[in-house]
């Protein structure tokens, strides 16, 4: 049957990538799991030797990326290999196997100056090379494979990797001041629900492909933020589960203007996730009760397998 061919997830060691493979293993679905060193998507051999050895493929998911938004403006070629180039080659080796591919890209892909959630069908402006790597590797999925899905998510945090959420954490038990920016508009986005998203789609691909909308669709946590009221939400969910004397950091807000980067940020970056609601039944949970359900693996007991905890 289609539902039992299997799942490949490229980059699943990442912060996404292994909160994927949970999520495909607890749906008890076939996955196969693709790191460095079985596959380097910047070298189209190694994708046809990595796929020739999977039997009953039936779906590529991609999780793979040069996420380093601001190194990537002195390393462009790196972030282009990654993130134009990886996706270039996944399309044209998934095309000639015949089996779809997902691709996981960015809000970053927008200038920021909508005052409304972003719809797939609006315009694209990347302010930075990491939005503009992203945005031609979508480009490249579009146009080399007709049975794509590509999935927009913002602001991920997650059980592994480095991310916002374990930065704060680090920072918020160590100081005493924290100054935050506060003019930046997001939708924090928990890898797991990602990933159960991700989970659901491939489900629907495997099992009823013919009735699938295949194109791009946004994906991210329920209600809109700032990296400031992130920040305290963050250090107040810590608090509670694990108090330390005299309390966590104080988070002070500060425009970005007194928190230069490298690479240019969009100043709002909401997405409407109404249609992948539509298509794939899939509604993103609220931003601040998957906040507090990440912390619970990272502050408590519930960890990610082979997880080493966090702050413990």
């Amino acid at each position: 049957m289609a539902v039992d061919r299997s799942v490949i997830v490229i980059g699943s060691s990442g912060m996404l990538g292994a909160d994927l493979m949970e999520a495909l293993h607890v749906a008890g679905m076939r996955a196969v799991a693709l790191r460095r060193p079985d596959i380097d998507i910047s070298r189209p051999e190694s994708i046809r030797s990595a796929l020739g050895g999977i039997s009953s493929p039936g779906l590529v998911i991609n999780c793979a990326a040069y996420t380093a938004v601001d190194k990537a403006e002195s390393e462009p070629e790196a972030a282009m290999a990654a993130n134009r180039e990886g996706p270039a080659h996944l399309a044209d080796a998934c095309r000639r196997v015949g089996i779809p591919l997902i691709h996981v890209s960015t809000d970053y892909v927008f200038d920021g100056k909508a005052n409304r959630p972003y719809t797939e069908e609006d315009a694209v402006n990347p302010l930075n090379v990491y939005g503009l790597s992203k945005l031609q590797g979508e480009e490249a999925v579009r146009t080399r494979i007709f049975e794509h899905l590509i999935v927009r998510t913002s602001w991920l945090y997650g059980a592994g990797g480095q991310n916002f959420v374990k930065t704060m954490l680090r920072l918020g038990f160590e100081r005493e001041e924290l100054k935050v920016v506060c003019d930046q508009y997001g939708c924090p986005t928990w890898t797991f629900d990602l990933a159960r998203c991700l989970v659901r789609m491939a489900q629907r691909v495997l099992s009823d492909s013919r009735n699938v909308r295949w194109g791009a669709y946004h994906f991210c946590g329920k209600g809109k933020t700032t990296w400031y009221r992130f920040a305290s939400a963050i250090l107040e969910e810590a608090n509670r589960r694990k108090p330390r004397p005299g309390g966590v950091a104080n988070v002070l807000p500060i425009p970005s203007s007194e928190y230069p980067t490298a690479a240019a940020r969009p100043k709002y970056s909401v997405l409407d996730c109404a249609k992948i609601e539509a298509a794939f039944g899939v509604s993103p949970p609220e931003w601040k009760k998957s906040l507090a359900r990440c912390m619970d693996r990272l502050l408590i007991s519930r960890r990610a397998p082979g997880e080493q905890g966090f702050l413990q």
